[in-house]
């Protein structure tokens, strides 16, 4: 049976309808049908496609721009935090539950204003996509990409993970590296005859704790990079000196850097030894200067502040739209049993875009 959604009652309550509504990634199938019925009945205004487990709504006014809203559907696995359970009242009410925050609620921010907008400033492209908590290669977002790329067209991308109800612009880099270090197998016993590859790895921990990441400033916001060691793989058996040891190093970059640029910085970074990237993604540039960016940038009625971490921005960036993040709920509580919402957060974005959407 299809879960009924309300689409213009208050966005607190239907964040608790979507909450309600499992969806991790890979069985997406309830909530999106939920969301097409729903949409197709309430948002005539609007032409609905449906892409596998994803959604897409638009509507074709021909105004001069067009404003791409779009939040994933997935969640991470439920950890014992479901179904929504609700504290507080009024503005001080908070929803705790899997997806409150990552983002069932910026979801419920979208769909509220796709159902009640339906004479906008702006032309309008809705975007409801799956597998956004997974390998990057499942991501609805790509899929969408390959198959409907005229659907990702606009002047401006808000994607509505949450970002405490203020604007986040751009985001960061993010490009994973392996350096390894090789050596001579011996006997503990005799090490005097091996080398240790572990032990070889010591320098470029060095270099690690001597690293002193950059703090750009762009586009008057002020990002922090990062370069850190995440894991170490090394090492035969109790008894043997190791031939063989692995580092791998993240590092994230500001959206002044391209791909190359990073990669070649790492490489001077950590120059004289054996570097593999082996996972790597873009930043993006807030963009702020573009007219709808500063006409949203103006309807918060708040200061933008640099997106520290990587998300779905990026694509449209690499699209060629500014982006930017936009959502209730912090993202320090995704992702844990702990996650929860506030009623206020929901309120105060949904009232942003729609005074941003109306014009």
């Amino acid at each position: 049976m299809t879960a009924s959604l309300d689409l213009t009652s208050d966005p607190v309550e239907l964040t608790a309808q979507l909450v309600d509504i499992p969806s991790v990634s890979g069985s997406e199938d309830a909530i999106a049908t939920a969301v097409e019925s729903a949409l197709r009945e309430q948002a005539p205004h609007l032409e609905v496609v449906r892409n596998q487990q994803a959604v897409l709504a638009r509507t074709d006014l021909g105004r001069a721009s067009r404003v791409v809203l779009a939040g994933h559907l997935d969640t991470v696995p439920v950890n014992d935090n479901l179904p929504v359970r609700r504290t507080g009242s009024g503005d001080e009410e908070v929803l705790h539950g899997c997806g409150t925050a990552d983002m069932k609620s910026g979801v419920a921010v979208m769909l509220h204003a796709a159902a009640t907008l339906a004479d906008p400033k702006y032309d309008l492209t809705f975007v409801f996509y799956d597998c956004e908590e997974v390998e990057a290669e499942r991501n609805g977002l790509g899929r969408i990409e390959r198959e409907l790329p005229e659907w990702l067209d606009g002047d401006l991308a808000v994607v509505c993970e949450p970002s405490n109800a203020v604007i986040e612009a751009g985001c960061q880099g993010t490009m994973r590296i392996e350096i390894e270090l090789t050596g001579t197998r011996a006997h503990t016993a005799r090490a005097w005859m091996g080398e240790n590859a572990i032990h070889a790895a010591q320098p470029v921990l060095q270099r690690l704790v001597d690293y002193v990441p950059r703090q750009p400033v762009i586009d008057g916001l002020q990002y922090h990079e990062g370069l850190q060691a995440v894991r170490i793989d090394g090492g035969v058996a109790g008894n043997v000196v190791p031939d063989r040891c692995v580092v791998t190093v993240n590092h994230r970059f500001a959206p002044d850097r391209t791909l190359a640029e990073a990669e070649a910085h790492l490489r001077e970074v950590f120059s004289g030894f054996d570097i593999t990237v082996v996972d790597a993604a873009p930043a993006a540039r807030p963009g702020l200067t573009e007219p709808a960016a500063r006409e949203l940038v103006a309807a918060s009625e708040g200061e933008p502040v640099a997106k520290l971490g990587w998300t779905d921005v990026a694509r449209f960036a690499a699209r060629g739209l500014p982006a930017v993040n936009f959502g209730p709920g912090s993202p320090t509580v995704a992702h844990t049993k702990q996650e929860h919402v506030s009623a206020a957060d929901i309120r105060r974005c949904s009232e942003v875009l729609k005074r941003f959407l109306a014009g």
